[in-house]
């Protein structure tokens, strides 16, 4: 396979992976209790809110570990 394929393919790839996440991303945003964890840490001030999903960022670090070892492992069959 030349050059200029591989990466035409690995663009086109690429571009499905951004289109599928902004998706995801997009339909979570209508759940607005999905930042209201517990361990969420909010700051507020006049012009200023700073908001640091903790809990949130562990649980979505797990199931993005998980989803990526169950792929990895039906690719290398």
């Amino acid at each position: 396979m030349n050059g200029m394929e591989w990466i035409g393919r690995m663009l086109v790839f690429m571009g499905l992976v951004l289109v599928l996440m902004g998706g995801l991303i997009w339909l979570l945003g209508r759940f607005p209790a999905l930042g209201e964890f517990p361990g969420t840490l909010r700051i507020e001030r006049p012009g200023f809110t700073c908001v640091v999903p903790i809990l949130g960022s562990i649980l979505l670090s797990l199931v993005l570990t998980l989803l990526l070892n169950i792929i990895l492992r039906l690719l290398n069959r």
